[in-house]
């Protein structure tokens, strides 16, 4: 169904210095995580992880309770039960509850993690390795998930309730952006069936949570996927020590502190530490703690604490407070025997800040795997691209640079004078030569006059340009429609478009291509094309 093409990140133009920088290796970078991203690096970390003990029979009875009345496949069943044994590890990433998944990605990296759990299965037979689903359901940025885009519309949740997200329930407001998606993805010929595993999973009064672990079941539970929910009282339990130290010593935020100003002297850093790291989660609140003189705040409500009073609370509630980016990391891999994080590119970014909070607590940093990346192109939009005679790498350009290229390409006569500035800038070498044995002085003279006559020859090529374009309006209007349908908002298609919309075309086949073309550690961008 499709062909696969693959570049390096950097050549996409949509990556950070600081992911483009790790992934090639950069010196500077390299005190701030373990094992590199390597099959040899994962067995170093496999024999560093060996040695450190976590609560495995807690975690699988919550596991278990978790997938109570759930449709588990036996795989799923398998990968739950093995986590008992010391031999087994995780292969994690972490999402949070997108309406209907929200932008591509997140399932892109959902399947890295799968595949890469397989392929570590062939490769280290004396193991076992489970891909694991890590939710951030206690996000509470409902602006950020709250809608999606399908075939570029804008499909958005209005609601009235507050707190995590993964809390929340859907309502009948919900309900009705699947009958909105029915009347626009009918048409498909697996519309029907998309809309189906929407309808199941999002049913009215379930929570946000319930109904993400439904569908990401439904999706990947035949690969083995386990899905956890952390916002779990167990699972915070174990816990409470480090979020004492974050309340009341603000230790966390010191060591965070210090690893990002050094990195800050490369690099911008992704995530800023605050003095307390840590939200109260009670109900329908989710609100930052903050201490003021000799109290502690919950923000925006009327909820404060004694030091006294939140040391009980946190010692009999611990499932009442929810770690921050700085904290989350530190608690996924204190719950998880977990070998590899496969994230974002922001997400590695912060995760490079976090290798001292690490080492200080004696949790085992991951390695940090960049999540595949995916560029999906359909067979109308291949062809109009073949048509063009763009390249996969040109592609990526951005559009007025494409633009320029073709153009450049398809002029009858030169409009580039870059030949003509290397003569002119010999001529006036030669001149400025010759006016300085002369009299010294008309050097500057001479450098004045020529930086006056290239920037005018500069203008010229533009307008050159400019007037080699108007012939081609055709030209500019199809590279345009493809860009934006390829590239929305001039960004990656990955990280706007939802997959339903793909599903709706090609069915449960789009997942199973998608699976097929999954790098595992060799950190390209795929391009995937519509074969006819």
């Amino acid at each position: 169904m499709f062909a696969a093409k693959h570049i390096p990140y950097n050549q996409t133009t949509s990556f950070s210095k600081i992911v483009t920088g790790y992934l090639g290796g950069t010196e500077s970078l390299r005190p701030f995580y373990g094992q590199p991203p390597t099959l040899e690096g994962i067995r170093e970390k496999l024999k560093e992880r060996s040695g450190k003990a976590i609560d495995r029979e807690m975690l699988v009875s919550v596991l278990k309770q978790q997938y109570e009345g759930m449709n588990a496949s036996a795989t799923v069943q398998q990968n739950i039960e093995s986590l008992l044994s010391s031999n087994t590890f995780t292969i994690t990433t972490a999402h949070q509850p997108n309406l209907f998944t929200g932008p591509l990605y997140f399932l892109y990296k959902i399947l890295h993690v799968i595949k890469l759990a397989a392929s570590l299965n062939e490769q280290c037979p004396s193991n076992r390795f489970v891909p694991v689903y890590y939710m951030g359901s206690e996000d509470a940025d409902f602006a950020e998930l709250n809608h999606t885009y399908v075939d570029g519309k804008k499909i958005e949740w209005k609601k009235e309730q507050s707190g995590a997200v993964g809390r929340m329930v859907v309502d009948k407001t919900l309900v009705q952006l699947i009958d909105e998606l029915e009347g626009q993805l009918s048409v498909e010929e697996k519309g029907a069936e998309v809309i189906q595993l929407l309808r199941k999973a999002y049913i009215n009064g379930k929570t946000i949570q319930a109904a993400t672990f439904e569908l990401i079941n439904e999706l990947y539970g035949s690969y083995g996927l386990v899905v956890l929910i952390p916002d779990h009282p167990l699972l915070k339990a174990q816990m409470k020590d480090l979020f004492a130290d974050d309340l009341f010593a603000n230790k966390p935020f010191s060591i965070v502190q210090k690893t990002s100003e050094r990195i800050s002297e490369n690099y911008h850093a992704q995530a800023y530490p605050r003095e307390i790291n840590l939200f109260y989660l009670k109900d329908s609140i989710r609100e930052r703690i903050e201490k003021k003189e000799d109290r502690f705040f919950v923000l925006n409500t009327e909820i404060s604490f004694t030091e006294e009073e939140l040391k009980n609370e946190l010692n009999e509630h611990p499932e009442r407070f929810s770690p921050n980016v700085i904290l989350r990391g530190i608690y996924q891999e204190t719950i998880l025997p977990n070998l590899v994080f496969v994230g974002g590119g922001g997400e590695l970014a912060y995760w490079l800040q976090l290798k001292d909070l690490f080492e200080t607590y004696g949790v085992s940093y991951p390695v940090l795997v960049l999540r595949n990346s995916f560029l999906v192109i359909e067979e109308k939009w291949k062809k109009k691209i073949e048509r063009l005679g763009i390249s996969t790498q040109q592609l990526f350009l951005p559009e007025e640079e494409l633009i320029k290229v073709l153009v450049k390409e398809r002029a009858e006569h030169p409009v580039s004078l870059n030949g003509n500035f290397e003569t002119a800038v010999e001529l006036y070498g030669r001149i400025k030569e010759q006016a300085t044995n002369v009299d010294a002085t008309l050097s500057q003279h001479v450098a004045a006059i020529q930086a006056r006559s290239l920037k005018a020859l500069q203008e010229l090529e533009k307008k050159m340009l400019r007037a080699e374009k108007r012939k081609h309006t055709d030209l500019q209007s199809q590279v345009h429609k493809i860009k934006a349908t390829l590239f929305p908002n001039n960004g990656l298609q990955e990280r706007v478009e939802n997959f339903s919309r793909f599903y709706a075309k090609w069915g449960r086949s789009f997942i199973e291509e998608l699976y097929n073309n999954s790098l595992t550690l060799e950190q390209q961008f795929t391009v995937l094309e519509e074969r006819g």
